[in-house]
């Protein structure tokens, strides 16, 4: 990790950026999706060559919400509190929270990783696609229900507008 230190220097020598905390996370993410393959792979369950494109809006709009929900609702900021400092609510039930500098490069990568809805998309639709295969019906009714969150979210947003239209 010592030549890693010297090139995280060089590479960014006015910030902190932790670089071997990020190998980590990206090691992780192999793992993960190599776990993924090892058992598809072990199942003899057939990998589709190409995806039902219902399932790949199913799985796109799961994504989107089960990210937003681990990275910014309120209700999961437990999850993110030992990585993270709270900053202010950022409305319609989210937080906006910052990650902890102090402690390791690892525990500051995981804070980047748990309060970024877009770097989280990346392990989300890799282990709802390994659901796909794996698991396949639990996997469209677990989505089917995300979905219906994200669907719902946007109906209580446009609710909103409209009654603040109306009432002028």
């Amino acid at each position: 990790m010592a030549l890693l230190s010297r090139v995280a220097e060089a590479y960014a020598p006015h910030e902190h950026r932790p670089l071997d905390g990020y190998v980590v996370a990206m090691g992780a993410f192999g793992a993960m999706a190599g776990a993924l393959a090892a058992a598809a792979k072990l199942s003899g369950r057939p990998i589709p060559e190409r995806p039902a494109v219902a399932d790949v809006v199913l799985l796109s709009i799961a994504t989107h919400k089960l990210s937003r929900l681990v990275a910014k609702e309120a209700v999961t900021s437990p999850l993110r509190a030992p990585f993270t400092r709270y900053n202010e609510p950022a409305g319609a039930a989210e937080l906006n929270e910052e990650v902890r500098d102090e402690g390791s490069a690892v525990r500051h990568s995981i804070g980047e990783l748990l309060t970024c809805p877009f770097c989280l998309a990346v392990w989300v639709s890799t282990a709802l696609t390994g659901g796909l295969v794996l698991v396949p019906r639990l996997t469209r009714l677990v989505a089917t229900g995300l979905t219906a969150t994200a669907a719902s979210d946007f109906l209580q947003m446009a609710y909103s507008i409209a009654k603040r239209k109306a009432e002028g």
